[in-house]
This record gives C-alpha cells, sequence and structure tokens, in this order.
C-alpha cells in the first residue's frame, strides 16, 4: 500500500474550551452561590426558631405544668391531712417537696435564660406565691395537726389556707398563660420563616434548572458538536477510507485533539504497511512453535514410556536379588557373625523398599497415560474400597475413621479408590504418639464444583513445607522414622489434577493436618 502524506493546516488561535466552561462556571458558581447562601441563612434562622419553639418553649410549658399539678396535690394532700390526720394522705406533699421540678427552680431558669421581663416577673410571683402559702398555711398547719391532731385544725384555718392558694393559683396560671403567649408568637414565626424557607428553595431549584441549561446549551455548541464531526471523520478513516483528511474545528483543545487524530491517521498508514510484513514473521514463528510443541509432546511420551519400562524392567532383577538375600538370611542367619546378620538385614530392606519404590513410581507413570473406564463414582463406595484395603493398618493404629455425605462424581473409580487410601493411609502413619487416629472425610459444594476435605489429629505439617509435601520423593522425616517413598501425595496431587481439581494443604487452628481438593461436578 502506498504511503498517503497530507500537508497539516497551521492551528488556528481560537479561545481554549478551558477558558470558556471556567467563565460558565464561574458565573454560574456565584450566582448559585448567592442562592445557597441566602438558603443557608434562612434555614439557619428557620432551625432557630424551631429549636426555641419545639425545644425550648415545649421544655418550659412542661416544667411549669409540672410544677403546678405537684402543688396542686400538696395542696389537696394538706386538706386531706387536716381533715383525716392520717399522714398517708401526705404522700403527694412529701413528694411534691422533694421534686426537683417546682416554680422556685422554674422561676431561677427563667430569669437566667428569659428575654421577656414580664415571663421573669410572673414567674417570680408564682414562686414567691408558692413558698408564701408553704411557709405560713402548708408547713403550720402539718406541724398543729402532728402536735394537736387533726381535731384541732379550726374551719377557719381551712379557709385561709383556701385564700392562699387561691392566690398561688392564680399566680401560676398568670404565669402559664405569658409562656402560652410567647410561645403562640414564637409558632407564628415559625410558620412565617417556613413559607420564607419554601420560597427560596423554589428559587433555588429554578436557578439550578437555569444553570443547567445554559451549560446543556454551551456544552452542545462547543463539546458534542465539534465531536460529533471529529467522530464522523473517525468513522470514515476507521472503515477504511485513509485518504479522509480530519478536519480541526472547535474550541482549542478539540481543534488540537483533530490536528492529533490527523497525525495518527498519517502515522496509521505507515504502521500498516509495517504490520503486513510483520504478519509473515509472525506466520513463521506460530509454525515454529507447532514444531516446537509437537516435540514437547513426543518427549513427554517419550519419558512417559521410559519411566514405565524402566520401572517394569527392574523388577524382574530385583525380584531376584531380594529372592536371594532373604533365602540367604534364611539359610544362614545366627550362624555368621553379628556384623553379616546386619548386612544382611539392610540388603533385605533395601531390596524391599527398592521394590515399593519402583511399584510407586510404575503407578505414578500410570496416572493419565494407562486410562480406565471414565463413570459415574460414588466418593461414598470409593472410601469405603479404600478403608478395606487399609483394613490391617486401621485395626493396628486403633484409628476411627468417619465421614459426612459424599457426593458421586466423573472420573476413573480405582484412582479415586487410590487417592483415599494415599490420604487416610498417611493419616494413619503419621499419627500422634499421645493419641489414637481420628481421620474425617467431608465435602461441599463450591460453585461448580465439590470441595473435599480429609482432616486427622495427627503430628500435623508445618506451614512452610505445605507445597513441598506434593513434589514426588519429598520427605520431611527420616526414612527410618517414618517408613515410605515420599511419592504418596505426589500421587494425589497428580490424580487430582488428572481429574481437573487442585490439592492444597489447608492452614487451621488446632491439631492434625486438614488436606483439601476440590473435583469438578459430574454435571
Amino acid at each position: 500500500m502506498a504511503q498517503v502524506s497530507v500537508a497539516l493546516p497551521p492551528a488556528r488561535r481560537t479561545s481554549t474550551l478551558r477558558g470558556r466552561l471556567l467563565a460558565l462556571l464561574v458565573a454560574a458558581g456565584v450566582v448559585l452561590g448567592l442562592v445557597l447562601t441566602a438558603t443557608g441563612l434562612v434555614f439557619a434562622h428557620l432551625v432557630d426558631v424551631q429549636r426555641t419553639v419545639t425545644v425550648e418553649y415545649f421544655d418550659a410549658i412542661t416544667r411549669a405544668t409540672t410544677a403546678f399539678v405537684q402543688l396542686v396535690d400538696a395542696e389537696t394532700a394538706v386538706r386531706g391531712y387536716a381533715l383525716t390526720g392520717d399522714p398517708v394522705t401526705l404522700e403527694p406533699y412529701e413528694r411534691a417537696r422533694a421534686s426537683d421540678v417546682d416554680f422556685a427552680t422554674v422561676a431561677e431558669e427563667v430569669a437566667a435564660t428569659a428575654e421577656d421581663d414580664e415571663l421573669v416577673r410572673l414567674s417570680q410571683d408564682a414562686a414567691q406565691a408558692a413558698q408564701r402559702w408553704h411557709d405560713e398555711f402548708a408547713a403550720p398547719m402539718i406541724a398543729q395537726i402532728e402536735a394537736d391532731g387533726h381535731e384541732s385544725v379550726q374551719p377557719a384555718q381551712i379557709e385561709e389556707g383556701k385564700e392562699l392558694f387561691d392566690e398561688t393559683r392564680a399566680a401560676a396560671e398568670a404565669y402559664l398563660d405569658r409562656l402560652q403567649t410567647i410561645r403562640a408568637h414564637g409558632v407564628d414565626e415559625l410558620d412565617r420563616w417556613t413559607r420564607i424557607a419554601s420560597s427560596i428553595v423554589a428559587v433555588l431549584v429554578l436557578a439550578a434548572i437555569a444553570v443547567g441549561i445554559l451549560l446543556w446549551v454551551a456544552l452542545k455548541r462547543w463539546v458534542v458538536e465539534p465531536v460529533d464531526a471529529l467522530a464522523a471523520d473517525a468513522r470514515a478513516v476507521s472503515s477504511g477510507d485513509l485518504e479522509h483528511a480530519v478536519e480541526a474545528t472547535g474550541p482549542g483543545e478539540i481543534a488540537t485533539l483533530a490536528a492529533d487524530v490527523e497525525s495518527m491517521r498519517v502515522a496509521l498508514v505507515a504502521q500498516v504497511q509495517a504490520h503486513e510484513a510483520s504478519r509473515a514473521e509472525i506466520a513463521a514463528a506460530h509454525e515454529q512453535l507447532t514444531e516446537q510443541a509437537e516435540e514437547l509432546r513426543r518427549s513427554n511420551r517419550d519419558l512417559e514410556q521410559f519411566a514405565y519400562v524402566a520401572s517394569h524392567d527392574l523388577q524382574e532383577p530385583l525380584r531376584k536379588v531380594a529372592s536371594f538375600t532373604q533365602l540367604l538370611q534364611k539359610r544362614y542367619g545366627g550362624q555368621l557373625d553379628e556384623r553379616a546378620d546386619q548386612y544382611i538385614d539392610f540388603a533385605v530392606d533395601g531390596a524391599k523398599r527398592m521394590q515399593r519404590l519402583i511399584q510407586d513410581l510404575l503407578g505414578f507413570s500410570r496416572v493419565g497415560r494407562v486410562g480406565g473406564e471414565v463413570t459415574d463414582v460414588d466418593l461414598g463406595s470409593a472410601l469405603r474400597g479404600a478403608i478395606d484395603n487399609l483394613e490391617e493398618a486401621i485395626a493396628e493404629a486403633g484409628a476411627e475413621v468417619t465421614r459426612d455425605e459424599l457426593p458421586v462424581v466423573r472420573g476413573e473409580a480405582a484412582l479415586l479408590v487410590q487417592l483415599f487410601q494415599n490420604l487416610v493411609g498417611n493419616a494413619v502413619k503419621f499419627r500422634h504418639p499421645d493419641r489414637a487416629p481420628r481421620v474425617h472425610l467431608s465435602a461441599q459444594r463450591v460453585d461448580d464444583a465439590w470441595q473435599l476435605e480429609c482432616r486427622d489429629n495427627g503430628i500435623g505439617i508445618d506451614a512452610q513445607y505445605a507445597d513441598r509435601v506434593f513434589v514426588i520423593f519429598q520427605r520431611l522425616h527420616a526414612k527410618d522414622v517414618y517408613e515410605g517413598t515420599g511419592i504418596g501425595l505426589a500421587l494425589c496431587k497428580k490424580i487430582v489434577e488428572f481429574h481437573g481439581g487442585r490439592i492444597w494443604i489447608e492452614s487451621h487452628d488446632g491439631e492434625g493436618t486438614s488436606i483439601r481438593w476440590t473435583l469438578p461436578d459430574r454435571a
């Protein structure tokens, strides 16, 4: 493809989009700021008036009413005591005297907080009248009855007390009426400022709508239309018309962007040419990678075949070595010196361990290579088969193997039995010397797979070795402490991965080891 070259037009001097938007936003901000300031002032005053009406006046009326009710109850109690002489009738009077709400405290609070002189005076009059009733009638009357009995009370005394209380009642009612009048004025003021607040909110909404419309018109003219034109030019170029020039229109930033797109169009032509040249190189590299992948597959097959053949061919000479060494031990055991017997024992033990190692290596190499039939496998049945195979080891260790309900999965039954056998066998083998082995197997559904767990109360595995134990021939203990070839967990890992899952050691609080693995759901 021939390279297309276009001479770019000189950049036009025009006001920038940033400058236009800044000026517009500043103007809109000033307008909205003024409206918001006025709104804030109105609502602040409205909140203050509302607090005065609903809190201060309400509390004052509540306390004054409480004091008045207590005073009426006290007067009734004193008159009842004068008539009956029963001390029980004085309980309302005593409660009123013990209460912290009376006209004396009300008068002190009003004097400290109220700005209405008339309200202050009326509260003091009510406090003085209540105190005078107590000093001149209630207290002397109670003292007289306690000294001389209620029979000593004269009707004139009762009448005099009634007149004193009527004066007190009048003073308290005058204070309450004044308080109600002041609160009514506050309610009127609250209503007026509420209407003002509603009006200014409407003004704020209208101002916001006006600013929004102005911003939309400006953005449409300064941004949307120039960007649409630029997008049309870009679509023409992207559709294959590389000779279509991109025109620079709109404010400074968009015009600059259009010039950059035009430069990109010119560069794109050169890149297309370079791309065509590189495609041939990529195709050659892909072909080479395909050949290497096939060579790697052949190499893997050869290695697996070598492991199988080597393991199988080693069986026969090793069987002879083990057989004749055992025959030598049986025939000449005890006839030679102690060191000769020890050497023979070493040879027999080494031959047996070599046989186990070859058998485990042979089983490891067969996983995924010598395939059995893939069927629906009941993991509960597979676990029972593994426990049957381990019956002697479980009985010898006094182990207890329990399980929850296990699912049905797709897989090779023999491999899954081998998986359970290795995991349970490891749990029994690496048991704690101070307690009987306890092994529990469970399963739970996680997304589209089953997550299974084998948990024991054995010696456990340090977290730093959690990955190492799944590597073939890796051992954490000396072979004279725990027998084995170091292939068991590596074989478990290979079986699980062959079935499309993964296996790991889960860290947990408490004793023992928790090995978890996943198997895909048969669905």
